[in-house]
This record gives structure tokens, C-alpha cells and sequence, in this order.
């Protein structure tokens, strides 16, 4: 039996041992048990709010540093740990940010499309469903479904893609009814949008990788143009799950959208066993914060790495 129970509308199915290339997070829609893909069976509009809210998938909780992430390649899409060089990946505190500063996830029925390069940023998609970054107050879970509404977008250069940050805040949340446009949330919040722009660019710096660069000059468009974006990219993903376009080792696999070419049975579909395993224990020490020398980054953004950055470590209270 699930444990967690999401909106009242989707459950979760965990299996393998948490912090392992095994783990896996498969959702069920609750009211029937039916498997479903977090990609292309959770809409990405809520119904009950007339579509005029979204709905988000929760892959990494705020202050958290393990790096789940919902699966591209396997069927049903479910949330795993992202694997770099055969072990799970934790990503870098860097000071003065504890992981992640919001609840980092992902909007379903959406795609950036790596064959199509977007007129603003001169890159082309980078493959993933939109990411979305939930400012409110409540610390979410991994596999949440939240129901968002969209305030503004930073347009981040990640390796060369294109790979949009869209701000959004859970409607429920106190502040929600203050903040409508990404104006409001320097208002009401100020600093944060700052901090996020800092965090994304320094993020991977501590594993040895340049800092990551803009478009639009680094700066937060606002609601109407993040609305621009959500819409573009459901209409690549409608393009993607109906195969009129090149997907690659994207599963397209659901259980909803008929006359898709990834339809299954949902009667014939069997996922692994729930699982309540203890988490495996985590070499990575979580409770070093890395300082990133922001000034000789902006001096030179193709210095030593070891020149560019100093380390501290901190012991993390708990």
C-alpha cells in the first residue's frame, strides 16, 4: 500500500533503496490505482482552477541536496536519482545556500525541444520537461503534485542549451494572493530573485565546471512571458507524445492520451512492488559548503577553477 497520498489525486509507488541508482518513484491516480506518467499523464493545466493554474511535480524538496529527477528514458517516467559517474548525485552547497532554495521540479506536458532553437536565447531546447522552481513556504516532498501559478522566467544557457527556470508559487500558500507577477516577488521577497540568479550560475562550480551563463542578459522576465514559454513548450510536447517529432530514448509510454504511439493498457501494466527500504548511507558529506569567489569569476570566466574558488567547510547544524 502507497504511503503517501498526493492532492487526493495521485499516489506514490517507491521502489529499490533510496540514494541508489535503483531507486524509483512510479505515480498511481488514487481514485483507481492506474499507473501514470508523470511526463504525459498528469496535465499540466488543473482543471478545477478553469486552467488557469498549473500543475507541478516535485523532484527535489527546498534545502535538500540529492538530485532526483524525473526519468527521460524509462517507461512511466518515474522519479530516480540522477547518476553521474556510476554514483548518485548530491549537488554542492555553496555559501551561503544550504541545496536547494525552493522546491525544484518540473511542469508536465512539456518539453524543450533540443531541435528547435528559440529566437530569444539562440540555443536550441535542452530535452527535459520545463523546470520550475515553487518560492512558497512549505517544505514539499519528492513526487508532490502542487498546483502553481507562474510569476516570471530566468532564461538559463546550461552547456549551450537553453534550459528556462520558470518561478511560479503554490496557490494555497499565504503570499500566493500577493503575487502575481515577478515584480511582486521583489516586493514581497526581495533578494530572492537575486540569490536564484547567483545559485544557478555557481551551482556546479565546486565539481569543476564553469559557471553558467544567461540569456536575455540574466534577467527574470515576467508572467506574460513565462506564459509564452509554458505554451510553447506544451505545444512541443504535444508535437513529441503524438510522434511527429524526433524523441530519441524519451519513453513516450502512457496510460491516458489515446491515439498516441505510447499508449499502453493500463490493465496490462505491472510495476515493482511499494518498498519501505532504509536509505543507503551517503559518502558525499552534505555538511561542507563550498565558497565560490564571485569576483574572480566575473574577472575571468575562463580561469583555474582552483584559482577561482576558495573552500571552506562548515559544520551544518541540524
Amino acid at each position: 500500500m502507497s504511503r503517501t497520498m498526493l492532492n487526493m489525486k495521485y499516489r506514490l509507488r517507491r521502489t529499490g533503496r533510496p540514494f541508489t541508482k535503483d531507486f524509483q518513484i512510479y505515480f498511481e491516480r488514487d481514485d483507481d490505482g492506474v499507473p501514470v506518467s508523470p511526463c504525459h499523464d498528469i496535465p499540466l493545466f488543473a482543471d478545477e482552477y478553469g486552467g488557469k493554474v498549473l500543475n507541478m511535480v516535485v523532484e527535489i524538496p527546498r534545502w535538500t541536496n540529492a538530485k532526483f529527477e524525473i526519468s527521460r528514458s524509462k517507461s512511466l517516467n518515474p522519479i530516480g536519482q540522477d547518476i553521474l559517474d556510476g554514483n548518485p548525485r548530491f549537488t554542492t552547497s555553496c555559501f551561503p545556500y544550504k541545496g536547494y532554495l525552493w522546491n525544484y521540479g518540473a511542469l508536465p506536458q512539456t518539453w524543450e525541444d533540443p531541435h528547435s532553437k528559440h529566437p530569444d536565447t539562440g540555443a536550441k531546447g535542452d530535452n527535459d520537461p520545463l523546470d520550475a522552481c515553487e518560492i512558497g513556504q512549505k517544505i514539499a516532498q519528492t513526487g508532490d503534485v502542487k498546483q502553481v501559478k507562474a510569476l516570471g522566467v530566468l532564461g538559463l544557457l546550461d552547456n549551450g542549451e537553453t534550459d528556462w527556470k520558470v518561478m511560479v508559487i503554490d496557490v494555497t500558500d499565504p503570499l500566493a494572493e500577493n503575487l502575481h507577477d515577478i515584480g511582486d516577488v521583489e516586493k514581497h521577497l526581495p533578494g530572492l530573485l537575486d540569490a536564484t540568479r547567483d545559485w544557478f550560475r555557481i551551482y556546479k562550480v565546486p565539481d569543476g565546471d564553469l559557471p553558467n551563463e544567461y540569456a536575455l542578459g540574466g534577467g527574470f522576465q515576467d508572467k506574460k512571458y513565462a506564459d509564452s514559454v509554458i505554451n510553447d513548450c506544451s505545444d512541443a510536447w504535444k508535437r513529441l507524445v503524438s510522434g511527429k517529432a524526433k524523441f530519441g530514448k524519451i519513453s513516450l509510454d502512457n496510460t491516458t492520451l489515446e491515439g498516441t504511439p505510447g499508449k499502453l493498457d493500463p490493465n496490462k501494466v505491472k510495476l515493482p512492488p511499494d518498498e519501505d527500504l532504509t536509505p543507503a548511507p551517503i559518502e558525499q558529506d552534505l555538511g561542507e559548503w563550498f565558497f565560490v569567489d564571485r569576483d574572480s569569476l566575473e574577472s575571468s570566466a575562463t580561469a583555474s577553477l582552483d584559482n577561482s574558488r576558495l573552500r571552506i567547510v562548515l559544520e551544518l547544524e541540524e
